[in-house]
């Protein structure tokens, strides 16, 4: 009964009210989107970021841009950072890292690239076997999905 009153109750409330109402009570949080790239030869783009906390290597990727879609972010991440075009992106995971959501894709992607952001130092297209140390084991176990076709 107190629960049909309070669902009654809400759907009465401006949506303006609801809105301010779901802010107040939801912690501000952070987007992003990155991909997982591999190229006709099976091979893997990783990025070396200047503002990576633990290994400087990592997949492609930035913040999600207000109003933007994480499939659209994506695109555009590693177009700005790499002048690479992707292709058959397809969602692989979304966690949550505290505040922080984060999607990861997997894309189809050709082409040598070239460093287009100050944040990167460098970029590699790595064969399966010959990836950086310094990726986090759940990076490693998404390449690996990736790789193996399971995305």
């Amino acid at each position: 009964m107190i629960r049909r009153l309070i669902q009654i109750s809400w759907k009465r409330l401006p949506p303006s009210v609801r809105k301010r109402i779901v802010r107040l009570t939801q912690p501000r949080f952070t987007a992003s989107a990155a991909a997982v790239v591999v190229n006709s030869e099976g091979k893997v783009l990783l990025l070396e970021h200047l503002l990576r906390p633990y290994s400087g290597w990592g997949f492609p990727g930035g913040f999600i841009d207000r109003g933007e879609s994480p499939s659209a972010a994506v695109i555009r991440e590693v177009r700005e950072e790499t002048g690479i075009e992707i292709a058959d992106v397809r969602l692989v995971e979304v966690r949550t890292v505290d505040r922080h959501l984060e999607f990861i894709y997997s894309a189809r992607g050709e082409g040598p690239g070239e460093i287009l952001s100050n944040e990167i130092l460098d970029l590699r297209w790595f064969a399966a076997d010959e990836v950086p140390k310094g990726l986090t084991r759940r990076e490693l176990r998404i390449l690996e999905k990736v790789l193996a076709g399971e995305d």
